[in-house]
């Protein structure tokens, strides 16, 4: 797990500080981000909102299953990016924004 934490550090660019305040920092600073683009589907706990993956027949909204943990943090900026499947690019996000909800969604994965 450590090994994960200091190559997301390395992966954000974040060297010198501890890769257990990077993270907490953008798990924290993402949150609200989290919360305004991302719960409606995702839910609050990142296990998905049943009521959308019956709308949007996904079985992909659980974003703290297995599935999306062992992806890249590449990977899941990309999709944040891109978008993927029925989820949109999330455009509002600044590149900085969107490395903050990554943090925030790792850390729902605790």
């Amino acid at each position: 797990m450590r090994k994960i934490a200091i190559v997301a550090m390395l992966g954000l660019g974040l060297t010198g500080l501890s890769s257990s305040a990077v993270l907490a920092a953008d798990a924290d600073a993402g949150k609200a981000a989290y919360e305004k683009s991302c719960v409606g589907c995702h839910g609050k706990d990142g296990k998905g909102n049943p009521a959308m993956a019956k709308v949007l027949g996904e079985k992909g909204l659980n974003i703290v299953g297995a599935d999306t943990t062992k992806k890249s943090d590449d990977q899941l900026l990309k999709v944040l990016a891109e978008g993927a499947g029925k989820m949109p690019a999330q455009k509002s996000l600044s590149k900085d924004d969107q490395k903050q909800v990554l943090g925030h969604v790792r850390s729902l994965a605790k």
